[in-house]
């Protein structure tokens, strides 16, 4: 990977930002690295999602040497058919909002709730297109798009590479934290990763 793709700047605030690249590779062992960057290149966030954990729980930082944690993402259950996510400022702790995956309703299109920090359902997540297909034929390129209430506030679209999964974000402006958004966005491409390994 080239230094102007890895390179982050500290300053970079996200409430200016309206378009995003997140990447990872096709096949993992252990883990699942995502990578999140501006329009720019400037890579703004990192994350190594463990695949063995019961429970699940993962870090987001801003750097990859992982000094700057920006979010906690942490499942409240075990096992269940309905995960339940909640996203947490790492610097504070304070709960920006949970992501509920209904496990049934997902077996055809992935969908998930998407809730405020006091519980409150404000929008959700859902997978757009011909998602029956790509359960067939995984090769095909998916998206994805995020709700706030009845505004569409997110469209996250997978770009045909060769050697990497590559995914555009595209947001809209909203009362919702970016960070939040982003966090959904990569919940939901972790579900999709989840689904592809195990075929």
């Amino acid at each position: 990977m080239t230094t102007a793709l890895t390179r982050e700047v500290e300053s970079v605030s996200l409430v200016t930002q309206s378009h995003y690249t997140i990447k990872r590779k096709f096949w993992s062992v252990f883990e699942r690295v995502f990578r999140v960057f501006t329009g720019d290149g400037q890579l703004i966030m990192y994350i190594q999602h463990p695949l063995l954990k019961l429970r699940e729980e993962f870090m987001v930082y801003a750097d990859e040497a992982k000094t700057r944690p920006l979010l906690r993402v942490k499942s409240k259950q075990v096992i269940a058919i309905n995960f339940s996510y909640e996203v947490h400022d790492a610097a504070t702790d304070a709960l920006l909002g949970s992501v509920q995956k209904r496990g049934l309703r997902s077996i055809i299109r992935d969908k998930f709730h998407i809730f405020d920090p006091e519980g409150v359902e404000i929008g959700y997540a859902e997978e757009q297109g011909a998602s029956l297909l790509r359960r067939l034929f995984p090769f095909l390129t998916s998206k994805h798009a995020i709700f706030q209430g009845t505004k569409q506030v997110a469209f996250i679209k997978q770009q045909f590479r060769f050697f990497t999964k590559e995914f555009t974000v595209d947001t809209q402006p909203s009362s919702m934290d970016p960070r939040f958004v982003l966090a959904v966005a990569l919940l939901a491409l972790i579900a999709e990763a989840r689904r592809e390994d195990a075929r």
